[in-house]
């Protein structure tokens, strides 16, 4: 059990801070080329101004995909979640030109909760290459013993601050901020899994391991 429990109200307030923390910045960025077009009559600043909400809208959509496998319901108690689906909305989420992002894993369907597992893995993953670097998810086993391994590799690659103790839900000072709440989160949703996560960090590349428990 962790050292600090959340009270439900507190845990979906975070969370949910956290999935707009990454939403607001592309819904900004509409809101901006929509009031561009509307006060704009140059053609190549209206046409700058599509360009932004274009890419800011399936910025948008990505971000939401993503969040409602990695914090969401995602079907009813107990349902199976698609490894291709995790693969396509990690990718819509970071395969850009920052991140090579390399995913290797069988089509298969996963217990909800371990998949949810696997996507956290890979935004803490991400936290763990600041300046951006490749990141190689594999999944090996099937459902009832199946292996994550992440590799991060980049410039300057660190284990995230504190990751370690949130994700065992012992946060420093007792209490859990937003910014905080991805890898306490993450920790909650291993332990309802049944796995282990471990990280490791060799010259410039960290490994998060999750296995079952």
């Amino acid at each position: 059990m962790p050292a600090v429990t959340l009270e439900p109200l507190d845990l979906a307030a975070l969370v949910c801070s956290r999935v707009c923390h990454d939403v607001i910045s592309p819904v900004g960025a509409i809101v901006n080329g929509l009031e561009v077009l509307e006060e704009e009559g140059d053609a190549s600043m209206q046409e700058f101004a599509l360009d932004l909400i274009r890419k800011s809208a399936r910025q948008a959509s990505a971000r939401l995909q993503f969040a409602r496998l990695a914090f969401g319901a995602a079907g009813s108690a107990g349902a199976a979640i698609d490894l291709g689906d995790a693969e396509a909305v990690a990718k819509g989420m970071y395969g850009d030109d920052k991140v090579a992002l390399t995913w290797t894993a069988p089509r298969a369907l996963l217990p909800k909760n371990r998949v949810k597992l696997l996507l956290n893995l890979v935004v803490l993953a991400i936290a763990a290459i600041p300046r951006g670097g490749a990141l190689d998810v594999t999944v090996d086993g099937d459902d009832d013993a199946s292996t994550f391994t992440l590799v991060a590799k980049g410039m300057n690659a660190r284990i995230p601050p504190h990751a370690e103790a949130l994700l065992a839900g012992d946060p420093e000072g007792g209490s859990i901020t937003a910014h905080e709440i991805q890898p306490y989160y993450t920790g909650l949703v291993a332990r309802e899994a049944g796995m282990t996560v471990a990280l490791a960090i060799e010259n410039d590349a960290v490994t998060i391991r999750a296995r079952a428990a």
